[in-house]
């Protein structure tokens, strides 16, 4: 099959980080479309952020959920504690950490070895829990999230505290953007997913805009997932043509090598 008869790739990541993986895509000649299905803001009232950044040097350990919240972060610090480890899910979280100037030659940066199950279970399963027991560790994350790091932490004895970087929402789509969902979804596409609720954003969007056959329209399409629990969600939502590709941009951009 030749590019010609390639659909358009859709990339719903928040606009900062859809950017690159577009501008990677469309020069692999790709038509590439950015629909963000979530705004990463800041939060209303920084304060506690800017505080509590502060005392980094007081953990042994900082876990970033994702890269939003080293992004969102960074925009506050000009220097890493030295001695103190940092701990991310996946492959696009060391990305955000190079950006910032934030390596393995400078830090010690935790994250799970299987790149196809980049969660909290498994970077449970990759931190050394004995070392940690009694330590404090900072879990930086969004204003809402799951529990299941802190609280598995927490009950191995270690002291969690979590602080809330940014916030998300879901974008509001003017007259231009409905008309251009309502194309995508009557048309044919591949949709790169990097979260479950952006997935779960969309298909609210489209039954919004197109009611249930809309959804079942939108079930066809085929979806480029980069973890297990994403292609979970998926499927529990209706979707069937699903690639998991595990964890980074590199991943992503070889499942759109081949259509399912």
């Amino acid at each position: 099959m030749t590019d010609a008869f390639l659909p358009p790739v859709v990339i719903t990541r928040p606009l900062t980080q859809a950017q690159p993986l577009a501008e990677r895509l469309r020069a692999a000649g790709r038509d590439t479309l950015v629909f963000p299905l979530l705004e990463i803001l800041p939060l209303e009232d920084e304060s506690k952020l800017k505080s509590s950044l502060t005392t980094l040097d007081t953990f042994t350990l900082v876990a970033f959920v994702s890269p939003n919240a080293i992004d969102m972060t960074f925009r506050h610090l000009t220097a890493w504690p030295e001695g103190v480890s940092i701990a991310v899910m996946g492959e696009g979280s060391r990305v955000a950490l190079e950006a910032h100037g934030i390596t393995s030659a400078t830090t010690r940066v935790i994250s799970p070895a299987n790149r196809l199950r980049t969660d909290s279970q498994t970077l449970l399963e990759t931190l050394d829990i004995d070392a940690l027991r009694g330590k404090r560790v900072l879990i930086i994350r969004g204003e809402t999230g799951r529990e299941l790091l802190a609280d598995a932490l927490r009950a191995k004895g270690v002291q969690v505290e979590q602080l809330a970087a940014y916030r998300r929402v879901a974008p509001a789509l003017d007259h231009a953007r409905r008309r251009q969902l309502s194309e995508l979804v009557h048309g044919d596409a591949e949709w790169i997913i990097t979260s479950s609720e952006a997935l779960r954003i969309l298909l609210d969007l489209v039954r919004d805009l197109e009611g249930a056959r809309g959804v079942a329209k939108m079930q066809q399409h085929r979806l480029v997932v980069p973890h297990v629990r994403i292609a979970e969600t998926a499927r529990s939502l209706g979707f069937h043509r699903i690639a998991e590709t595990g964890s980074g941009d590199d991943q992503l951009i070889a499942a759109l090598q081949f259509r399912a």
